[in-house]
């Protein structure tokens, strides 16, 4: 991946796609030898916890996700920058994330056709610089565009100022809440749900 210095207005110069084969190689080097996390490439709620451990190793899970790209399923949405993929988000029908329909933090709250965000992602270079708020922005965009109606997240409410990175991956309530969601349902004192309805409701 060559080197890119971000320039003070580069968020007004992001792109934004859904992950299909065309952009694939994108996601790959974003992601990169350690899938994100652990080897994780955003199965981790697609997956019971006995098949996404599994899929850990010999890129179980890399070829699972790549299945469902493959298979023109949706999966979530880059955030471009000079042509290199800088930040992910995951989205897709609740249902398609076996854990979220398991979940007694996050039960669904009515029978409504919703959208998921459950995960994200940012090339270390540029976190802390607004750029989740602007892929949630531009995730409202292409779901106004797709005719899709609400958009449901799970973010954290840090109980400290500081949050090791590999706590934000389920997002942060303040960059959902900068980006126009609101809090439908809060189990959980530190991780509410959060919903955006568009205009395509």
């Amino acid at each position: 991946m060559k080197e890119i210095n971000p320039d003070p207005e580069f968020l007004n110069h992001l792109r934004f796609e859904p992950l299909t084969k065309k952009n694939w190689l994108n996601f790959e080097q974003l992601f990169g030898e350690k899938g994100a996390c652990g080897n994780c490439w955003c199965m981790y709620y697609r997956l019971s916890k006995a098949e996404f451990m599994e899929g850990k190793t010999a890129d179980g899970n890399k070829s699972a996700m790549r299945e469902i790209v493959w298979a023109d399923k949706p999966a979530g949405l880059l955030a471009l920058y000079e042509g290199q993929a800088i930040a992910w988000c995951a989205f897709a029908p609740r249902e398609d994330f076996v854990k979220l329909e398991k979940s007694r933090v996050h039960k669904r709250i009515d029978d409504e056709r919703v959208w998921a965000i459950p995960c994200f992602f940012t090339d270390k270079r540029f976190r802390k610089l607004g750029v989740s708020v602007a892929l949630l922005k531009g995730l409202i965009t292409y779901a106004q565009e797709q005719g899709i109606g609400i958009l449901e997240g799970y973010p954290t409410i840090p109980t400290t100022e500081t949050l090791p990175d590999s706590f934000a991956w389920i997002g942060l309530y303040k960059s959902f809440e900068r980006a126009g969601f609101k809090i439908v349902d809060q189990k959980s004192r530190n991780r509410p749900m959060v919903r955006y309805y568009t205009d395509a409701r």
